[in-house]
């Protein structure tokens, strides 16, 4: 599948990962300070997110493949690749078939590790949503409001939210698809295949999802790995703490 993205800045190719229910744009402000670092940083909306295409094919080979797709048509023998969350994963089962496409690889906060399924939440949230009603933003802020009480995840969700027509409002994620296929995206890495890419693993300070279980698999399938903690974050690392964030990869893709 071929994958809308935005190119912002000229240099080294980085290719930017966004996680579940999220798009390119989240990673906007980010992109930025990466060019001003010699990058041409890549915004790539992944299947079934943003302006790339739905389709009900939704696994992490598909995502991996469309990566490539994505390389060989601008021409990119070689690239950075950043992946948050479900970005993440796609980045290590990229690493995992196509080692040789990447350069360096940083992973935010995810491991390779199975993650059972814990979006019901946000799923029934938007299910609360009859956007054939809904007729403005702030009426769908609202709606959210009754299911979520976290205001980031629902600034987050209300990011997707566009005009299909005058009238009537829709999301940019395929829902139904993403719904159907909802458990691939804990998949634990697969094989025992250990990746030798120069790789950097960012977890936030205040999020579960690196415990020293992980840290220890993460140590068993790369050869060249760091681990490091993002100070006063949880699992929206960058978007928490983007000084850190951008710091800490820097420092490590510009070694």
């Amino acid at each position: 599948m071929k994958l809308y993205f935005k190119k912002v800045g000229e240099g080294k190719p980085l290719l930017i990962l966004h996680g579940l229910f999220g798009i390119g744009d989240n990673w906007s402000t980010l992109s930025k300070a990466f060019a001003e670092n010699g990058f041409c940083a890549y915004l790539i909306d992944q299947r079934n997110h943003g302006r790339s295409e739905h389709s009900f094919d939704f696994s992490y080979d598909f995502m991996a493949n469309d990566l490539k797709i994505l390389m060989q048509d601008e021409n990119l023998n070689k690239a950075d690749v950043i992946g948050h969350s479900m970005g993440g994963k796609t980045a290590m089962y990229f690493a995992l078939e196509y080692p040789e496409l990447i350069n360096k690889m940083i992973v935010a906060d995810i491991s390779p590790a199975y993650y059972p399924q814990h979006h019901q939440s946000v799923l029934s949230a938007l299910h609360s949503l009859n956007l054939n009603e809904i007729k403005s933003r702030k009426e769908a802020e609202e709606k959210l409001k009754e299911s979520l009480n976290d205001d980031g995840t629902i600034q987050f969700l209300l990011k997707n939210l566009y005009w299909k027509t005058e009238t009537q409002l829709d999301w940019r994620f395929g829902l139904q698809e993403i719904e159907e296929n909802i458990e691939m995206v804990g998949e634990a890495l697969p094989g025992t295949k250990v990746i030798e890419v120069p790789t950097l693993f960012l977890k936030g300070e205040r999020s579960g999802y690196i415990q020293p279980e992980q840290e220890e698999l993460i140590k068993t399938r790369f050869s060249n790995v760091k681990i490091e903690t993002v100070p006063d974050a949880g699992h929206w690392v960058h978007a928490e703490n983007p000084k850190a964030f951008l710091d800490m990869s820097l420092r490590f893709l510009l070694k």
